[in-house]
Protein backbone atom coordinates (compact mmCIF):
# COMPACT_ATOMS: atom_id res chain seq x y z
CA UNK A 1 0.00 0.00 0.00
CA UNK A 2 2.94 2.47 1.06
CA UNK A 3 4.48 1.42 -2.47
CA UNK A 4 1.62 2.68 -4.35
CA UNK A 5 1.11 5.62 -2.53
CA UNK A 6 4.97 6.79 -3.07
CA UNK A 7 4.34 5.64 -6.43
CA UNK A 8 1.24 7.53 -6.79
CA UNK A 9 3.13 10.84 -5.70
CA UNK A 10 6.27 9.97 -7.47
CA UNK A 11 4.11 10.30 -10.86
CA UNK A 12 1.85 13.72 -9.78
CA UNK A 13 5.20 15.44 -8.60
CA UNK A 14 6.61 14.08 -12.36
CA UNK A 15 3.72 15.32 -14.32
CA UNK A 16 3.49 18.40 -12.37
CA UNK A 17 7.42 19.02 -13.25
CA UNK A 18 6.47 18.22 -16.58
CA UNK A 19 3.81 21.19 -17.01
CA UNK A 20 6.18 23.45 -15.22
CA UNK A 21 8.81 23.21 -17.86
CA UNK A 22 6.68 23.10 -20.72
CA UNK A 23 5.00 26.27 -18.99
CA UNK A 24 8.57 27.75 -18.67
CA UNK A 25 10.12 26.94 -22.37
CA UNK A 26 7.25 27.60 -24.48
CA UNK A 27 5.14 30.70 -24.91
CA UNK A 28 1.82 28.95 -25.96
CA UNK A 29 2.03 26.83 -23.04
CA UNK A 30 0.62 28.57 -20.04
CA UNK A 31 -0.46 27.80 -16.90
CA UNK A 32 -2.97 30.00 -15.29
CA UNK A 33 -1.13 30.82 -11.90
CA UNK A 34 -4.18 32.74 -10.80
CA UNK A 35 -6.39 29.95 -10.85
CA UNK A 36 -3.80 27.29 -8.81
CA UNK A 37 -6.47 24.97 -8.13
CA UNK A 38 -7.15 24.26 -11.22
CA UNK A 39 -3.72 23.41 -11.79
CA UNK A 40 -3.60 21.31 -8.92
CA UNK A 41 -6.46 19.45 -10.43
CA UNK A 42 -5.24 19.75 -13.84
CA UNK A 43 -2.18 17.91 -12.26
CA UNK A 44 -4.65 15.23 -10.99
CA UNK A 45 -6.31 14.67 -14.33
CA UNK A 46 -3.47 14.85 -16.52
CA UNK A 47 -2.05 11.96 -13.87
CA UNK A 48 -5.12 9.58 -14.10
CA UNK A 49 -5.61 9.93 -17.76
CA UNK A 50 -2.21 8.67 -18.30
CA UNK A 51 -2.03 6.21 -16.02
CA UNK A 52 -5.14 4.63 -17.88
CA UNK A 53 -4.39 6.17 -21.41
CA UNK A 54 -1.23 4.37 -22.08
CA UNK A 55 -2.00 0.67 -21.54
CA UNK A 56 -5.26 1.35 -23.39
CA UNK A 57 -3.59 2.81 -26.39
CA UNK A 58 -1.00 0.04 -25.90
CA UNK A 59 -3.13 -2.33 -26.81
CA UNK A 60 -4.84 -0.88 -29.55
CA UNK A 61 -1.36 0.00 -31.41
CA UNK A 62 -0.21 -3.76 -30.29
CA UNK A 63 -3.21 -5.21 -32.28
CA UNK A 64 -3.73 -2.48 -35.05
CA UNK A 65 -0.45 -0.86 -35.59
CA UNK A 66 2.40 -2.13 -33.73
CA UNK A 67 4.56 -0.34 -35.66
CA UNK A 68 3.16 2.81 -33.51
CA UNK A 69 4.21 0.90 -30.25
CA UNK A 70 7.21 3.45 -29.71
CA UNK A 71 5.13 6.64 -29.88
CA UNK A 72 2.32 6.06 -27.03
CA UNK A 73 4.01 7.67 -24.19
CA UNK A 74 3.96 10.72 -26.45
CA UNK A 75 0.31 10.26 -27.78
CA UNK A 76 -1.33 9.55 -24.22
CA UNK A 77 0.36 12.58 -23.51
CA UNK A 78 -0.97 14.40 -26.14
CA UNK A 79 -4.50 13.36 -25.53
CA UNK A 80 -4.46 13.27 -21.92
CA UNK A 81 -3.31 16.93 -22.69
CA UNK A 82 -6.55 17.63 -24.64
CA UNK A 83 -8.66 16.54 -22.19
CA UNK A 84 -7.17 18.88 -19.70
CA UNK A 85 -6.97 21.91 -21.61
CA UNK A 86 -10.59 21.13 -22.68
CA UNK A 87 -11.89 21.05 -19.21
CA UNK A 88 -13.60 24.22 -17.88
CA UNK A 89 -11.11 24.69 -14.78
CA UNK A 90 -9.10 26.99 -16.18
CA UNK A 91 -5.57 25.71 -14.53
CA UNK A 92 -4.13 25.14 -18.09
CA UNK A 93 -3.84 26.74 -21.70
CA UNK A 94 -2.52 25.38 -24.87
CA UNK A 95 -2.36 27.38 -28.19
CA UNK A 96 -0.66 26.99 -31.63
CA UNK A 97 1.10 23.88 -32.90
CA UNK A 98 4.24 24.58 -31.69
CA UNK A 99 2.52 24.55 -28.00
CA UNK A 100 0.87 21.26 -28.81
CA UNK A 101 3.69 19.23 -30.03
CA UNK A 102 6.86 20.91 -28.25
CA UNK A 103 4.11 21.17 -24.98
CA UNK A 104 2.94 16.89 -25.03
CA UNK A 105 7.28 16.23 -26.18
CA UNK A 106 8.94 18.43 -23.33
CA UNK A 107 5.74 17.57 -20.39
CA UNK A 108 6.27 13.64 -22.02
CA UNK A 109 9.71 13.98 -21.78
CA UNK A 110 9.91 15.29 -18.05
CA UNK A 111 7.65 13.09 -16.65
CA UNK A 112 8.99 10.23 -17.81
CA UNK A 113 12.43 10.71 -16.71
CA UNK A 114 10.96 12.32 -13.24
CA UNK A 115 9.35 8.81 -12.39
CA UNK A 116 13.12 7.25 -13.14
CA UNK A 117 14.99 9.76 -11.55
CA UNK A 118 12.90 10.81 -8.43
CA UNK A 119 12.59 7.58 -7.09
CA UNK A 120 16.37 7.05 -6.85
CA UNK A 121 16.56 10.28 -5.18
CA UNK A 122 14.12 9.55 -2.11
CA UNK A 123 14.81 5.71 -1.83
CA UNK A 124 19.07 7.27 -1.97
CA UNK A 125 18.00 9.96 0.76
CA UNK A 126 16.08 6.84 2.58
CA UNK A 127 18.89 4.40 2.58
CA UNK A 128 21.30 7.04 3.88
CA UNK A 129 18.76 7.91 6.74
CA UNK A 130 18.53 4.37 7.54
CA UNK A 131 22.08 3.62 7.58
CA UNK A 132 22.56 6.66 9.65
CA UNK A 133 20.35 5.33 12.16
CA UNK A 134 22.04 2.17 12.79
Amino acid sequence: MIALLFRTVIFLASAALGLIVADLALADFRIDWSKWWGFIICIVIFAALQSVLSPWIATLANRYAPVLLGGIGIFSTLIALVVVVLLPIGGLHISGVVGWLLGSVIVWLITALGSLLLPMIFLKRRTADKRGER
